[in-house]
């Protein structure tokens, strides 16, 4: 398990010194013995999923963001260096390396006369387009709106949607999508 262990080691240290608290203090925030605490921090515990379940709620994480690599304090990233993928002849960009949790954030290159169709995410999405540059029409359950450059347009993400640009230019849109909370 090493490179997980590792992670876990990494992250949940660097994240309780962040906050300014001690082995002791966060331990029994996460209803778990210091000793055990101190054993996660070292690499040298092989925790139950009951115990990492705990320290993820104690640190407001998800358990795959425990055992995720340990970010660096400060990354430059490159354009070229995030995801791109093609859907026919529109570009969508993530703008951020790793995910949010609840959000996806995505830039989108619309050449003239482009179309792209919206894929309906889980009801209680929130989905907001929002125009840089260019002319995007938004089709949303029937009905369509212009968006020119600055304007926004706020729907629910759980509903057939397309995207398309009208004009003779390229056009630039940033759509942000907030993900409907998991029931617990």
């Amino acid at each position: 398990m090493g490179d997980a262990s590792d992670h876990l080691a990494a992250n949940i240290r660097a994240i309780r010194e962040a906050r300014g608290l001690s082995q002791q203090q966060i331990a029994k925030l996460a209803g778990v013995p210091r000793a055990t605490w101190s054993n996660l921090e070292s690499g040298a515990a092989n925790p139950t999923l009951q115990v990492l379940t705990r320290v993820a709620d104690a640190l407001q994480l998800r358990l795959d963001e425990l055992l995720a690599s340990p970010r660096t304090p400060v990354r430059h990233l490159r354009a070229h260096e995030l995801p791109v993928r093609q859907r026919g002849p529109v570009s969508v960009r993530k703008l951020l390396p790793e995910p949010l949790p609840g959000l996806d954030l995505e830039r989108m290159t619309l050449p003239a006369g482009a179309r792209m169709t919206g894929v309906p995410h889980a009801p209680g999405t929130r989905e907001y387009l929002a125009c840089e540059r260019g002319q995007v029409e938004l089709f949303v359950a029937g009905d369509g709106f212009v968006l020119a450059a600055g304007d926004v347009v706020v729907f629910r993400g759980d509903q057939r949607h397309g995207y398309h640009n009208p004009g003779r230019d390229e056009a630039i849109a940033y759509s942000v999508i907030a993900f409907a909370p998991l029931a617990s």
